[in-house]
């Protein structure tokens, strides 16, 4: 992470960094949001906890199903869209979620479509949404990754997160899991080849 993006700034549910505006999702995103949710190389690694959507009509579908279960999720947990600052074009989305099954620990995840790969973008959401939960108190994060998907290990290692071990608890999968603590937010990130393998 450059020093620019440890600039966070939270307004009510929006959170602002220098490239990104994560606000809630509205049912009127559907077309992004499929292009994030529809595409295979992305919800090959949501399943079984959300599968690929299908059309934009089940995405609107599951945006409805967000939008009217939003105020069920207790602070700081949520689902925001990711959306270019430059542009206003929405690229993916991020969560902060009780993970299944007792829903005591919260998982921060995040999704891009693929065009959108490359630029730093899920690393800077998923930052973001970290500073916004330790600032409400939270003391740890996880994220769970499959055992093949290094796109996303490789993300949240950018974020900060430290790979712990694997487990068999979430979603019923053997699952990498990576933790994040406030203490270890804006540390530098290790270079790939310092990172302990997995």
């Amino acid at each position: 992470m450059t020093e620019r993006e440890h600039r966070v700034v939270v307004e009510g549910s929006r959170i602002i960094t220098p490239r990104l505006l994560l606000r809630p999702w509205t049912v009127e995103d559907a077309e992004a949001a499929l292009r994030v949710y529809g595409a295979g190389n992305v919800a090959r690694w949501l399943a079984p906890a959300m599968e690929r959507v299908a059309d934009a009509a089940a995405m609107r579908t599951v945006l409805e199903r967000w939008v009217s279960s939003a105020g069920e999720l207790e602070t700081p947990a949520g689902r925001w869209a990711i959306e270019l600052r430059d542009g206003g074009r929405v690229v993916g989305g991020v969560v902060l979620l009780p993970l299944p099954p007792d829903r005591r620990d919260l998982e921060i995840g995040w999704q891009l479509a693929p065009d959108a790969w490359g630029q730093g973008l899920a690393a800077e959401a998923g930052h973001a949404v970290a500073h916004h939960a330790f600032a409400s108190g939270v003391e740890e994060l996880f994220a769970v990754v499959r055992p093949r998907n290094e796109r996303g290990a490789a993300t949240a290692r950018r974020v900060g997160m430290e790979w712990v071990g694997e487990t068999d608890k979430y979603y019923g999968l053997t699952l990498q899991v990576f933790r994040l603590r406030p203490g270890d937010l804006d540390v530098p990130a290790l270079r790939p080849e310092q990172w302990p393998a997995v």
